[in-house]
C-alpha cells in the first residue's frame, strides 16, 4: 500500500497559518506533537474520514468522542436538516430542549435538574459557580492531569493539551484567579485529605473526571472515588463528576452508574449533542435551584439549548436506546483491545479500556496518575503516528489522547487498524 499524499491539505494548512494562530482553532489539531502537516478533512462516512486529497482513514477520534454513531448517521442527519429548516436559533424555549432534558434526567440517577450550554468548558465553569454559590465558599480541588475546559482557574496541570505542549499550566492566567484552585494527586487519598485538614470549611467542591481521559486513560480505584464521596459529605463540600467524555459513552448513567457513586453535580457534553456543539450540567434540585431566575447565581447563553443541537442529541440517544448500544460497544472495544495485544505481543504494552474508550502506551503497567506515564512511551507513539496515518488509520495526534470507537466500526476495520499499528511499532 502506497503512502498517502497531502498536496491539497498542505496548501490549505499553509493558508490557514496566515490567518489563524498556528493554523488551527484548537491546539492539538496542529499535529505539533506528531510532526508533519495535518490532513484537512472534507467528509466523514460511518467510521471513516476522507480528507481533501481523497485519502480515506479509519477514524479513532470520532470528533474527540461525540460521534458514538459514527459520521453522518442517517437518522441524526435527517433530524438536523428537518430542524434547521424551521430555523437554526430562536433564543427562546423549544420542545427539543425540554425533551432532551427529560431524557437526560430520566437516564442519569443523580440528576433532578439539568441546564444546557454550548460547550463542556461552559458546563464545568457553570457547575463550579453553582457549587460556590450554594456553599458560599471559594476554594476548589482538582486533580493533576484532569482537564475540565479552558476557563482560567482550571488551566493548572490540566491534562492532554498542556501535557502535549510540555507546559504544566497556561500563560495568561493571573495568580489571583488560580490561588483558590488546589491541585491534588489522582488515586491518592492522602493528597486530598491534607487539603481538607487545612481548608476543610473553605472548599466549595472537588471536581474530577471519574474516568480521567484527558491525559491518557487513568482509571481510578472505586475505593478512591468512594473516599471522595465520603470526605466531601463530611465537610459539606460538593462532589462534581465531569462526565463530558464518559457521560452516555460508557453507559446510560456514565461513570456515576458504573461505580455506583452519587455526585452532587455532573457535567456533560459530546454525545448528548450528536456531533453539534453542546454542554450540560445538572444535579439535585436544591443545588440547581440557586441558578437564576430562581436564585442568585447567574448563568446565561444566547445559543444555549440550540434547537439543532438538542434535536441531534435527542435523536442520538434514541438510537442508542433501540440498538442495545453499550453491549455492542463493549464487544467492539474488547475485540480491538485483544487485536492490539496480539499485534504487539512480546513488547512492553499496556492497553487501557473502558467500554468504547481506549488508550495504549508502550509501558508495562497501567498508569493511574499523570506522574506514572513514561514520557519515552509517549514519544514512541508520536514517532509512529505519521506512518500509521499514511496507511489509513486516523489516531489522535498526541500520545496523551484517548481513542474512541463508534457503533459503525466493524471488527474487520478494527483488526485491520490493529495490524497497521502493530507494523508501525
Amino acid at each position: 500500500m502506497a503512502d498517502f499524499e497531502y498536496r491539497v491539505s498542505e496548501e490549505l494548512v499553509n493558508r490557514a497559518e496566515q490567518v489563524i494562530p498556528g493554523g488551527v482553532n484548537s491546539p492539538v489539531r496542529a499535529f505539533n506533537a506528531v510532526g508533519g502537516k495535518p490532513p484537512v478533512i472534507a467528509k466523514g462516512e460511518g467510521a471513516e474520514l476522507i480528507d481533501v486529497d481523497g485519502n480515506r482513514y479509519i477514524d479513532f477520534c470520532c470528533s474527540w468522542g461525540p460521534l458514538i454513531l459514527g459520521h453522518a448517521y442517517p437518522q441524526v442527519l435527517d433530524i438536523i436538516i428537518k430542524t434547521a429548516s424551521n430555523g437554526t436559533s430562536f433564543g427562546a424555549t423549544t420542545a427539543q430542549e425540554v425533551e432532551l432534558a427529560e431524557m437526560v434526567v430520566n437516564k442519569v440517577g443523580p440528576l433532578e435538574r439539568v441546564r444546557f450550554v454550548s460547550s463542556g468548558t461552559e458546563a464545568v465553569m457553570s457547575a463550579i459557580r453553582v457549587a460556590r454559590g450554594f456553599t458560599k465558599r471559594d476554594k476548589i480541588i482538582k486533580f493533576d492531569g484532569c482537564y475540565h475546559g479552558h476557563s482560567d482557574y482550571l488551566l493548572v496541570k490540566a491534562g492532554s493539551g498542556l501535557a502535549t505542549l510540555g507546559e504544566p499550566s497556561s500563560s495568561g492566567v493571573p495568580e489571583d484567579f488560580a490561588k483558590h484552585t488546589l491541585i491534588a494527586d489522582l488515586n491518592s487519598e492522602d493528597s486530598v485529605a491534607q487539603y481538607f485538614e487545612k481548608y476543610g470549611n473553605e472548599i466549595a467542591c472537588v471536581i474530577i473526571e471519574p474516568i480521567p481521559a484527558n491525559n491518557g486513560l487513568l482509571l481510578q480505584r472505586k475505593e478512591f472515588l468512594t473516599f471522595l464521596r465520603d470526605i466531601t459529605q463530611k465537610h459539606g463540600t460538593l462532589l462534581i463528576f465531569d462526565e463530558v467524555i464518559s457521560g452516555f459513552r460508557v453507559g446510560w448513567g456514565g461513570a456515576a452508574e458504573s461505580y455506583d457513586i452519587q455526585p452532587d453535580l455532573m457535567t456533560f457534553g459530546k454525545v448528548i449533542g450528536g456531533g453539534m456543539p453542546v454542554g450540560a450540567f445538572g444535579g439535585r434540585s436544591e443545588i440547581m435551584n440557586v441558578l437564576a431566575p430562581l436564585g442568585s447565581v447567574y448563568q446565561a447563553g444566547t445559543l444555549s439549548g440550540n434547537p439543532v443541537a438538542m434535536a441531534a442529541g435527542l435523536e442520538t440517544l434514541k438510537v442508542l436506546e433501540v440498538q442495545d448500544a453499550f453491549n455492542k460497544l463493549e464487544e467492539l472495544g474488547a475485540h480491538f483491545e485483544n487485536e492490539l495485544k496480539k499485534q504487539l505481543s512480546g513488547k512492553p504494552l499496556c492497553v487501557v479500556r473502558q467500554g468504547s474508550i481506549l488508550w495504549f502506551i508502550r509501558q508495562n503497567n497501567a498508569p493511574a496518575s499523570a506522574a506514572e506515564i513514561d514520557s519515552e512511551a509517549i514519544n514512541a507513539y508520536n514517532k509512529a503516528h505519521r506512518q500509521i496515518l499514511s496507511k489509513g488509520v486516523y489516531l489522535p495526534p498526541s500520545g496523551y489522547e484517548v481513542m474512541f470507537i463508534s457503533l459503525v466500526h466493524t471488527k474487520e476495520m478494527l483488526s485491520k487498524a490493529a495490524a497497521i499499528i502493530g507494523e508501525a511499532f
